[in-house]
């Protein structure tokens, strides 16, 4: 079918090494995107609603690099692509970063 793409690759954070979900969460537009989605509903919003300086090929690459972390699940909804924060899946691998991450000290 044209214009089908691949369902997203997803690591779940319990094979994620804590060097891997800190690299992720240091980069500016990927902690932006994390404290976004942690003020949204699951699944609520697309990645075309973020409010980024980057281009959409650098702007996937950010939410691969999120997905490959653990931090960030996507899905498919027709022809947009949404998001949701595993804020319980990634608590439970490091307790207290995202915690730590999302207050912005």
């Amino acid at each position: 079918m044209a214009g089908h793409r691949a369902a997203p690759a997803h690591t779940h954070p319990d094979d994620v090494p804590v060097q891997t979900a800190l690299a992720a969460l240091a980069d500016p537009v990927r902690l932006y995107l994390v404290r976004e989605l942690a003020g949204s509903g699951d699944w609520t919003r697309a990645c075309g609603s973020f409010d980024v300086s980057v281009g959409k090929a650098a702007l996937s690459h950010h939410f691969a690099t999120l997905r490959a972390a653990g931090i960030v699940e996507q899905r498919d909804e027709g022809a947009r692509r949404v998001n949701r924060l595993r804020r319980a899946e990634f608590e439970a691998r490091f307790p207290g970063l995202l915690a730590l991450v999302l207050r912005g000290d």
